[in-house]
């Protein structure tokens, strides 16, 4: 085949040595180098061919001949790797190069986004304006891909310079660079001084370029630029890629800018890089294709005979396969070129969005080209990069993994990697990042099915649990696997039968599994959990029939039969099924934090799967009810079985029989069971039951009203039998007691669901709170038998069933209709809840019952937000005259409570469980409080009390208070500021009254006011990176700490120059200085400096320190006047400095070593604090993200013109404090090129 001339690269031949510029990522394997040959070749091309040799492509030409110092280059002295290059290129054939001729510009309003060294930095989205060029039409024009690619394949047909010239400056404007590449460039220079061009003419201190940009309109720009790449090669494919001008060329530059110091020419190289690899691969295999149907072809003329043969024919055949093959092999070279020279060395690279792109890609070249990328050599990178630190880099690589496990073809080249990864791959099932762990379950979902034995039991077990897992996501895959490993239907499996002759169903030993499995997980609480992970699937979950026989047939000859453990959670299970079937929605914790929106699909689903369990247990669940009625627990499992039912099936589907069986059961139950959770249960099923405009309301109605009046005839007889005994100071007996607890407790029940009221109920049940609070304060303990009045538990019952009575006599009066009663209703409604808060209140102060004053406290918060202002916007002004607002009194009572009941509990030795229960229960209490915070009932600064505890029991609260500071922000910045402030100003009057009844002071080095300062920088991180919108809230708290820190008391002290003694205050203050923005940090300054009466001190006394620090946070990055700090081993002392005293000395060293320590790390040798001036402190708003503006750099130009070295000390400073290690190397480039401070008048 006919080959124009060109600049070649010699893609056969391994690119020479390279030295990594970056830090190689983690403990990877070093790449492996190559060494540099060819030129005897070089030489014999240029005798055969006439043409000056141009030298082979070596490395540093390959990568643009950027050196390490970044990223202004000066022009280097490496001419003798070009002792060839400067000849001027051979023009190809055809029209001289068209003149460039510069576009007029226009001047635009600029954007100053910093200042720095008299410097003024522009951003600019747009890289060009030039309305001809191809990055300009790919980003605005409305034609398609091909059609461009089309108009520029035309373009170079007719002239390869300048079509050439708009790819490159293509790529080069994609990478956000405003610079541009002209003919005289392209004629006269080779790409390495090309992109040295690039790299002094790229705006480096604006870290945005287009593939980093957010926003749809950049998201659609990167699909165009891979679609081009992609588009380009394909449309190329038959002629123009083998011309050995193009792809050379590209291949070059592309080459070139992905190995640049300047991360946007090194993403968007890469990346385009990358991509035309991918399209190379396409036109490979479509070459290999052709190839495979001409050597068909070729061999059928062949085998004819020689009479029928066509010669003309064979030999077009023949040379159609000897240019399908050398394309073959040309597009090989050109992979593999391309693969060594930036793969290799872009796949550690340390942007972690290069590294992603170079695992995706990889992944779809084995899958397309697999005879030549799938081999180990190849699937060793994604190995190493499996242990990448960056969850998107991981993700890349399991989605490269996961089709070739898939295919079937492809199994077999992939046992070694198998065999040396796996530990790692079942390791990621854990991973941090979710989708990264779901995609870990379904490769070892593969790996099972391909290679079964190499997976121990221990990797099966680390697999098994993840079913448990709070990721919906993860639970799911792991379910899968469990899926494939063990609940898999056996064709083989006998047929058994129960006692009765009955077929057991397919699922039945599935289930027996499923329920083990369960037992043996010990995680008998989250049975939900396993459900929801098995219900999409594995269709055993909805297999009622065999639930069903499971629980009602005998078990037959060859079956074992279920003990009472495995019965419970096989109930339990079916219970979890029927409800996720009926209602579509996970377990709590499962679901997404959004609220989910089932699709038309879901909810015919849904509705299908509702239908057919209604059906079934219509006519079970009696019987199921009949068999498990003496045990509570599987009791209260069936009884919630009825709220997910089509009630409609029951008139529809003629059971009225066995819906006349379930109402008997469920009478039944509430008559003989004491049991609080089967009587809830069952009050419940009564209430959804007893839906009203159902078809079977009356019926249920009717029921309902049974029960009631059973359960409030019993209480009035107990009641009434138990008052008789006290009033006639007779002692009750067990059996009396037990009526009046059980009564009371069945009556609070039936309130929470039912309204009651009608019965008249509400002077009976306060009448025994009213009695309870009448009894003398003071009374010592007693025992049961002495006390007055109901009992204890009882008395419980009665607050909360007075509770409801005034909820449901609210819920009346907003509903009813009939308005003729509701002045009196609600005058009668009023007096019944201002009397019943008194008692609440008298309780949760005076009674000694902890359970009793729970329940008080408990009434007193959930009636206040019921009661709230809300109501005035109801439009019933007799429902408005109803509103309750708490006292100051009532509040401190609350606020009492919560500090005793939450906050000073301590930690019981006793069960986990019994331990879990008390920590509920107290987080409860807790959320009762914030929410009367949160809904505006308490003042904000009640929150304080709250807000000081946050750190101290984070593990048991933090997600509380962090939500109740979250929304008290939202109300108020400033109020919630202030709030915050209050908080740690009692915190640190607490701390001061200790240590004055200890006898001493307060000790700033002490844990507790370590703590404080932690607590502080909890709080400044919560006002999140937005300075400007919380610049008032930072401010007011700055200002509130001052006043509270320097204020003196009104008694006047003995020494009118001693510091105040809240001073110490603002070196917790200073944690919060970092949020003030500049000009506020001026005025902070200026009000502490007015409110010290004495003004600032000369002292540097221990007791003035704090405020030292303060002041200099606040005048840190100041330049027009040097904050005040101690000593430091970097301390020059003044010829004319006074002596200090002894005593003052000895500070000054301590201060010294403490501040020498903080800066290096370690001692600093005595000799270099005589000749180094007094530094400014260090930086504290790193981003760690590489900002070309960094503060780090900043920072390193002060001590440059401060320590007037040149900026080596600076330098080592600075990189001593870096631990980060792609900081660190982005900090050394730029600190290398930092130019060196002028001398100094005073040097």
């Amino acid at each position: 085949m006919h080959r124009r001339g060109g600049k070649r690269i010699r893609m056969n031949e391994p690119p020479p040595e390279y030295e990594e510029p970056e830090p190689t990522y983690q403990n990877e394997p070093h790449n492996e180098s190559w060494s540099s040959g060819g030129g005897q070749e070089e030489a014999a091309h240029a005798e055969e061919t006439g043409e000056p040799s141009r030298g082979r492509m070596t490395r540093l030409r390959a990568r643009g001949g950027v050196p390490l110092k970044a990223p202004i280059i000066e022009d280097d002295d490496d001419d003798f790797f070009f002792e060839k290059e400067h000849q001027k290129k051979r023009k190809a054939p055809g029209r001289k190069p068209r003149e460039v001729v510069p576009k007029e510009h226009h001047e635009k309003p600029v954007r100053v986004y910093q200042e720095r060294e008299e410097r003024v930095f522009v951003t600019d989205r747009e890289s060009t304006t030039d309305e001809s060029s191809l990055y300009y039409i790919l980003r605005h024009s409305k034609s398609t891909i091909t059609t461009i690619v089309d108009s520029w394949i035309v373009q170079y047909k007719t002239d390869k310079d300048s079509a050439l010239i708009a790819l490159m400056n293509f790529f080069v404007h994609a990478s956000g660079c405003k610079g541009k590449i002209t003919p005289d460039m392209q004629q006269n220079m080779e790409h390495t001084a090309i992109i040295r061009k690039m790299t002094e003419e790229f705006d480096e201190d604006s870290h945005e370029y287009p593939l980093m940009m957010s926003g749809q309109q950049w998201k659609k720009f990167k699909m165009n630029f891979c679609d081009f790449v992609q588009t380009l090669v394909k449309q190329c494919q038959y002629s123009i890629i083998y011309d050995q001008f193009l792809m050379d060329n590209v291949i070059s530059l592309l080459t070139g800018l992905s190995d640049s110091q300047v991360r946007a020419f090194r993403h968007t190289a890469t990346l385009a890089a990358m991509k035309l690899m991918t399209a190379l691969v396409d036109v490979a295999l479509l070459v290999s294709i052709h190839f495979d149907n001409a050597a068909r072809q070729y061999e059928a003329e062949r085998t004819k005979s020689r009479e029928k043969r066509a010669a003309d024919k064979m030999e077009s055949l023949m040379a159609k396969r000897t240019e399908l093959e050398e394309n073959m092999d040309e597009i090989k070279n050109m992979l593999t070129y391309m693969f060594k020279s930036v793969f290799v060395h872009r796949y550690r690279d340390t942007l972690p969005d290069i590294r992603a792109i170079c695992m995706s890609e990889i992944g779809i070249w084995m899958m397309k080209f697999s005879s030549n990328f799938l081999d180990d050599s190849y699937l060793k990178y994604i190995g190493w990069t499996l242990h990448d630190k960056v969850g998107d880099v991981r993700l890349k690589c399991l989605q490269a993994l996961l089709p070739l496990y898939e295919n079937e073809e492809l199994k077999g080249k992939l046992e070694l990697f198998t065999s040396k990864f796996k530990d790692r791959i079942v390791a990621m099932t854990l991973d941090k990042e979710y989708e990264a762990a779901v995609h870990a379950v379904r490769l070892v979902i593969n790996i099972l099915k391909s290679h079964q034995d190499i997976l121990t039991d221990k990797d099966c077990e680390i697999v098994y649990e993840l079913v448990y897992s709070s990721h919906r996501g993860v639970a799911q895959a792991a379910a899968e696997f469990l899926n494939v490993r063990l609940f898999c239907l056996d064709p083989n499996a006998p047929v058994t039968y129960t006692r009765s002759g009955k077929k057991r169903l397919p699922n039945t030993p599935l289930l027996r599994d499923l329920v083990q499995f369960f037992i043996e997980s010990e995680l008998h609480e989250h049975g939900a959990y396993l459900v929801d992970s098995f219900i999409d699937s594995n269709p055993m979950l909805k297999d009622w029939e065999c639930f069903t026989d499971l629980l009602l047939e005998e078990a037959g000859p060859m079956e074992e039969t279920l003990d009472n453990k495995q019965e419970s959670t096989l109930i339990e299970i079916m219970v979890s099924s029927v409800r996720q079937s009926a209602t579509g929605e996970p377990p709590v914790g499962r679901g997404s934090s959004r609220k989910m929106t089932l699709s038309a699909k879901e909810i015919k689903q849904v509705q299908d799967d509702k239908q057919r369990l209604t059906e079934h247990f219509i006519q079970k669940l009696p019987l199921l009810l009949h068999r498990y009625s003496a045990d509570s627990e599987k009791l209260t499992n069936l009884l919630a079985i009825p709220q997910y039912f089509d009630i409609e099936l029951f008139t529809t589907s003629r059971q009225e029989a066995n819906l006349q069986a379930l109402l008997e059961k469920m009478t039944r139950v509430m008559s003989t069971h004491v049991d609080r959770e089967v009587l809830e249960t069952c009050a419940k099923t009564f209430e959804f039951l007893c839906t009203e405009g159902s078809a079977i309301y009356s019926r249920c109605d009717l029921a309902r009203g049974t029960v009631i009046d059973e359960c409030v005839n019993r209480y009035q007889e107990a009641i009434d039998d138990y008052r008789t005994l006290i009033e006639g100071n007779e002692i009750p007996n067990e059996d009396e007691i037990y009526n009046v607890n059980i009564s009371l407790k069945k009556v609070s029940i039936m309130y929470s669901c039912h309204n009651l009221n009608t019965w008249k109920l509400f002077d009976s049940l306060y009448q025994d709170i009213d009695e309870r609070i009448a009894q003398p304060v003071d009374r010592e303990e007693r025992s049961q038998e002495e006390d007055d009045g109901i009992p204890r538990e009882a008395l419980v019952y009665c607050i909360e069933a007075c509770f409801f009575a005034i909820n449901w006599g609210l819920f009346h009066l907003e509903t009813t209709m009939d308005r003729s009663q509701a002045a009196r209703e609600a005058e009668e409604l009023g007096e019944n809840l201002r009397k019943y808060l008194a008692a609440c209140n008298h309780l949760v102060r005076y009674d000694r019952e902890s359970t009793v004053r729970e329940a008080a406290y408990s009434s007193i918060c959930d009636l206040l937000v019921v009661f709230s202002d809300q109501l005035r916007s109801h439009a019933d002004e007799n429902v408005q005259s109803l509103v309750c607002l708490p006292s100051d009194d009532q509040a401190e009572l609350l606020n009492e409570f919560v500090q005793l009941m939450v906050f000073s509990t301590e930690q019981e030795d006793c069960q986990d469980e019994t331990r879990i229960e008390e920590l509920h229960k107290r987080r409860s209490f807790l959320a009762a409080y914030c929410k009367l915070i949160v809904y505006n009932i308490l003042p904000m600064k009640a929150a304080a009390e709250v807000f000081k505890h946050y750190l101290r029991h984070y593990d048991e609260y933090g997600d509380i208070i962090k939500t109740t500071l979250g929304k008290a922000r939202e109300i108020n910045k400033v109020n919630c500021s202030m709030t915050m402030c209050l908080s740690l100003i009692k915190l640190f009057q607490e701390l001061q009254e200790a240590a004055n009844e200890a006898g001493g002071r307060l000790l700033r080095t002490s844990q507790e006011f370590l703590d404080l300062k932690e607590l502080a920088k909890r709080f400044a991180l919560s006002f999140g990176l937005d300075a400007v919108k919380n610049r008032e809230a930072i401010t007011v708290f700055h200002r509130a700490g001052i006043y509270f820190a320097v204020t003196t008391p009104n008694e006047s002290q003995e020494d009118p120059s001693a510091a105040p003694p809240c001073i110490a205050f603002l070196e917790i203050l200073a944690e919060l200085t970092n949020k003030l923005i500049k000009q506020d940090k001026k005025l902070i300054l200026t009000f502490l400096e007015r409110r010290l009466k004495a003004g600032i001190p000369s002292s540097r006394s221990e007791d003035w320190q704090p405020l030292v620090i303060y002041r200099n946070s606040l005048l840190h990055g100041e330049t027009d006047q040097l904050p005040v700090t101690s000593k430091r081993a970097y301390t020059r002392r003044k010829k004319d400095a006074d002596q200090e005293d002894d005593d003052e000395h000895d500070d000054d060293d301590e201060d010294n070593s403490n501040t020498d320590n903080n800066i290096n790390g370690k001692s600093q040798p005595t000799k270099a604090s005589d000749n180094i001036p007094e530094l400014p402190p260090e930086p504290t708003t790193c981003c760690m993200s590489g900002c070309q503006n960094c503060v780090w750099i900043q920072y390193a130009a002060e001590l440059t013109k401060i320590l007037d070295d040149g900026g080596e000390k600076a330098r080592e400073i600075v990189l001593q404090r870096i631990e980060d290690p792609s900081l660190k190397m982005f900090l050394k480039m730029e600190l290398r090129n930092m130019p060196p401070s002028k001398p100094s008048d005073s040097s």
